[in-house]
């Protein structure tokens, strides 16, 4: 496999009430309208999941006409962080912009 084709991924953890946002965010990068359909399926799937079970992670896909991203999420059991990990492409531009966007929605803003 060349190394432009090899996939990576950037991971870590966002706020429950972030995770809407997030990924409005990042499916803009892909030229994907995130609607509240999307929103609906996504929320429904994170109901069952645990981060500290790999086969109770819920994915995905953010399929735009630029790029395409695999979104993997979890909930952490007893807590308002949700696991996140992000696959599907090996732009590093793009990488490093899911990982900012995965740093901010890390954070909470005090009014």
């Amino acid at each position: 496999m060349a190394e432009s084709d090899r996939e990576y991924a950037v991971e870590g953890w966002i706020w429950n009430e972030n995770v809407q946002p997030f990924l409005a965010l990042l499916a803009r990068y892909a030229s994907y309208d995130f609607d509240g359909t999307d929103w609906q399926a996504v929320e429904l799937g994170l109901e069952a999941t645990d981060d500290e079970h790999p086969d109770r992670w819920y994915s995905y896909p953010l399929v735009g006409s630029d790029h395409r991203f695999e979104v993997h999420l979890a909930q952490a059991v007893g807590g308002n962080e949700v696991s996140v990990r992000v696959t599907g492409t090996s732009n590093p531009e793009l990488l490093l912009r899911a990982d900012t966007l995965i740093a901010a929605f890390a954070t909470r803003l005090v009014a």
